[in-house]
């Protein structure tokens, strides 16, 4: 991927799990029953309505190679039901297209035709099966898959913020290498992506495995999918958990509820305190400095300082 100084200007990490990549690249791991918490609970239920889901699926998501790009939109950035919406409204010339590149290297089955020219009941019943395979596979492991996600996307965002994005880009490494103004993966087969000025979107993945994965429509807007970092095993799940014999419970769980800005009344709700103590533990810790707040109008935000967010990732030296 070939970078301008515009294009690493406008490169950044998706702010949340993308409902989409993650149907794909699990689908593609359930294939090949990889040990993987939320699949295994899902062969343990053995839940029909998704293997019904799984069967219509599985044609257009091939564990090798190709699959279409339209199954991935960048609508899908804000939820399922607007990913599903984008994949329904897929123009009819690229899934004539996409789903003849499919079909050159897999055996497709009849319903495939009738998808690539836009037939309206196949593809909600496309819509229906993403739905249910995401309720009967995913939803379940949901927590899971973006407490793993949001630990990797914050440790980049904080590399970006310190360092800037062309140090950030070192982060990836070995599964990238950044030789500026070229960001180089091991890839099946050889491409060269000019971003000219658009910029990257990297999309952490709970599934995505061993190399990132990338668009092949190259006037789409880039996107470069990568392995979510493992949590390190020293860490707990629940870092509260953790930080309780040093700030008590309550303060811990203030702490907590602070992974995103909140107002007083938010975070007392979000941590199960009444508006005064939530008052009272915000400024404790804003004066140990794990805590900033400002006033705007009549409301008191705070938010997590970089000592607060290490502290509670588990990633401050030392501690």
């Amino acid at each position: 991927m070939h970078f301008s100084a515009g294009d690493l200007a406008r490169t950044r990490i998706a702010e949340q799990p993308d409902p989409l990549w993650e149907t794909v690249l699990s689908l593609h791991q359930l294939r090949e029953h990889r040990r993987e918490p939320v699949l295994d609970g899902w062969r343990r239920r053995g839940c029909a309505r998704s293997v019904r889901a799984l069967r219509l699926l599985s044609p257009l998501m091939p564990p090798r190679g190709y699959f279409p790009d339209f199954l991935t939109p960048a609508e899908a950035s804000g939820g399922l039901e607007c990913g599903i919406d984008a994949v329904l409204a897929t123009p009819r010339g690229q899934l004539r297209a996409e789903i003849g590149l499919l079909a050159a290297c897999n055996p497709l089955p009849h319903w495939a035709r009738p998808l690539s020219e836009g037939n309206p009941r196949t593809l909600h019943g496309l819509g229906r099966a993403l739905r249910e395979y995401h309720r009967g596979v995913l939803a379940p492991g949901w927590p899971d898959i973006a407490s793993r996600i949001e630990a990797d996307r914050r440790h980049r965002t904080d590399a970006q913020c310190r360092l800037g994005t062309a140090e950030m880009l070192r982060t990836f490494a070995p599964m990238l290498h950044w030789q500026p103004p070229v960001l180089t993966a091991d890839y099946p087969v050889e491409r060269d992506v000019h971003l000219a000025g658009r910029g990257l979107l990297l999309v952490p993945s709970y599934f995505c495995r061993d190399r990132p994965v990338a668009l092949l429509d190259e006037t789409l807007w880039p996107v470069l999918v990568y392995p979510a970092r493992a949590p390190h095993p020293g860490q707990l799940a629940d870092p509260g958990a953790r930080l309780a014999p040093l700030l008590g419970h309550t303060r811990a769980a203030v702490l907590q509820a602070l992974q995103e800005p909140r107002t007083t009344s938010e975070l007392a709700r979000h941590a199960g305190v009444s508006l005064s103590s939530a008052s009272e533990h915000a400024s404790v810790l804003r004066r140990a400095g794990l805590v900033a707040s400002t006033r705007q109008r009549h409301c008191m935000h705070h938010t997590l300082t970089q000592l607060g967010s290490h502290l509670l990732s588990g990633m401050l030296k030392g501690c």
